[in-house]
């Protein structure tokens, strides 16, 4: 069960820090030109809180655990396509569904998602394998 929640906490650190990275200091201002008035002054916590802890378990569901055994690329390829199809989900429904919803910012959110996502399925996968030894 330790092991587990290493893992986890792993995926966690890794996917809220170059998150914060790459919200409050990279990409600022791309999302508030392209999400303009929609975009609060105020996050909603608990909304937030609730994506952070689920996304992490989403990646190690269905791209660390079953790249146990596998190199290190197998967990990185599965993380970013579990973004990919992630992120894209929420971009391509807004721009379904709000009007004037931005394009570029869709597919930057999109390429985002799925670095993001491969990136800190990696970090997990290195915890998995320390953990493994």
């Amino acid at each position: 069960m330790l092991k587990h929640l290493g893992v986890y906490l792993a995926v966690f650190v890794a996917m809220v820090v170059i998150d914060m990275v790459w919200l409050r200091l990279i990409a600022v201002q791309w999302y508030a030109q392209g999400m303009g008035p929609l975009l609060t002054n105020s996050p909603n916590l608990w909304a937030a809180a609730a994506f952070y802890l689920m996304f992490p378990a989403g990646l190690l569901i269905f791209a660390v655990f079953p790249s146990a055994g596998a190199p290190l690329v197998k967990a990185v390829a599965m993380g970013a396509l579990f973004g990919f199809f992630a992120y894209a989900t929420y971009d391509l429904t807004a721009l379904a569904v709000i009007k004037g919803w931005p394009v570029g910012l869709t597919f930057l959110d999109m390429a985002w998602g799925t670095i993001v996502s491969g990136v800190s399925a990696g970090a997990g996968k290195l915890a998995l394998d320390y953990f493994n030894k």
